[in-house]
């Protein structure tokens, strides 16, 4: 079955940094966009990154754009979020998705994984 999975998630001070992983395995991975999003309590889910299924094209929100980057690798079935300057408000649960579509809609992704947290401390 589909499985994504995510790590790399953990406490950091603001001003780090750190870089997410997303594993994927029992699909083409180079056919699915993937989306990075992340939710803290009682919020909805927000969209952070999206990279095409070639790697390709990017896009960011403007609250993380020049700050992140996000990266995938097709060989390994891998995707990555770096995360820089990392800021308190950043703190959330972050989460990588895949989808047939581009899209920065988390309605429109089929396949989730399961969450990694970040926490930033001022």
């Amino acid at each position: 079955q589909v499985r994504l999975t995510e790590s790399g998630g953990t406490l950091v001070q603001a001003g780090g940094s750190l870089r997410l992983s997303c594993e994927a395995s029992g699909l083409t991975f180079s056919k699915f966009a993937v989306g990075w999003f992340r939710q803290n309590p009682g919020k909805s889910r927000e969209y952070v990154a999206l990279i095409s299924g070639n790697g390709d094209t990017t896009y960011y929100s403007a609250s993380v754009e020049g700050r992140f980057s996000v990266s995938r690798d097709g060989a390994k079935n891998m995707a990555y979020l770096q995360m820089n300057s990392l800021k308190p408000e950043d703190t959330a649960t972050y989460y990588c998705a895949a989808s047939w579509l581009w899209s920065v809609d988390a309605d429109n992704y089929d396949h989730w994984g399961q969450g990694t947290q970040v926490t930033v401390s001022s």
